[in-house]
């Protein structure tokens, strides 16, 4: 299980937040990855976990080649340490596999390898982020249920917020999930980020018993694409630029408010991983 260095061997609590959007192309790779850099700004260390397991996406956006990946790890030829990659500003990542179709949809054995890695995973690590794959699949929901918080990102577009609205009707549906953190991406400013809300809100007060909270928004931003096609964290090409300063402001948020869902440390998020597995037998 995931600890603490030292310090008479306490149990380290580790914030697992979990970052899905139902569609795809709405940036939600871009923000994981900026936000984990201005985590680590703030002094966190911070751990990626691509869950996108099939169709990495997090070392291409940030231009690493990692000689290993998950699927390493789920195949039993090593552990979730030998495969972390480190990235900009000293950020740490967990590979997924590209092209390999068989792990977007994890089988018991494949969830119970998992679970066993995490069990015996060592790293002083303050808070891991779920970069989640895009839709409503089992792999989705198992690692959605297992994080302490789940973050929703939509977009102004309407299939945007239909996908991240039908998300949540399936981990509220299939799961009880309740509780959901919304960011929306993309914006124009303020006034368009709480009208998205504001729709999503309305459908989830009218159709479903779930709590929405309003995290804010990321206003469009030129240095964003730009920073794409470079490969580079656009945190790092324009640390100044209307992105950045709302990531910023985001990482500050995340990591400083008390009211979260604290379930205690990776232990929980294994114990729920588990859950995730039952359920999907039942």
């Amino acid at each position: 299980m995931l600890r603490g260095g030292v310090g008479g061997g306490r149990e380290k609590h580790i914030r697992t937040i979990a970052m899905a959007s139902g569609k795809g192309g709405v940036g939600k790779t871009n923000i994981v990855a900026n936000l984990a850099i201005a985590m680590k700004k703030l002094g966190h260390e911070v751990l990626i976990l691509d869950a996108d397991l099939g169709l990495s996406n997090i070392d291409v956006l940030l231009h690493l080649a990692p000689k290993y990946n998950m699927q390493n790890v789920l195949n039993g030829e090593m552990g979730l340490a030998d495969i972390i990659v480190e990235g900009p500003n000293g950020i740490k990542i967990l590979p997924a596999s590209s092209g390999v179709q068989e792990l977007t949809v994890l089988d018991e054995f494949q969830r119970l390898k998992l679970l066993d890695e995490f069990e015996s995973f060592n790293s002083n690590v303050d808070v891991m982020l779920i970069d989640t794959a895009a839709g409503i699949s089992e792999n989705v929901a198992f690692f959605c249920i297992a994080a302490q918080e789940i973050i929703i990102l939509a977009t102004p577009e309407p299939t945007a917020m239909t996908d991240a609205y039908a998300l949540m009707k399936v981990l509220y549906t299939r799961y009880q999930e309740k509780e959901f953190s919304v960011l929306v991406n993309n914006v124009q400013g303020e006034e368009e980020g709480r009208e998205v809300f504001k729709r999503l809100a309305t459908a989830a007060d009218k159709f479903l018993n779930v709590s929405l909270d309003y995290l804010g928004y990321i206003p469009y931003d030129a240095a964003v694409p730009a920073a794409v096609r470079q490969q580079r964290a656009f945190l790092e090409v324009n640390p100044a630029g209307k992105a950045s300063k709302k990531v910023t402001d985001l990482a500050y948020k995340l990591m400083s408010r008390t009211k979260h869902r604290v379930k205690g440390s990776l232990q929980f998020f294994i114990g729920n991983l588990l859950s995730a597995t039952s359920e999907e037998n039942v």
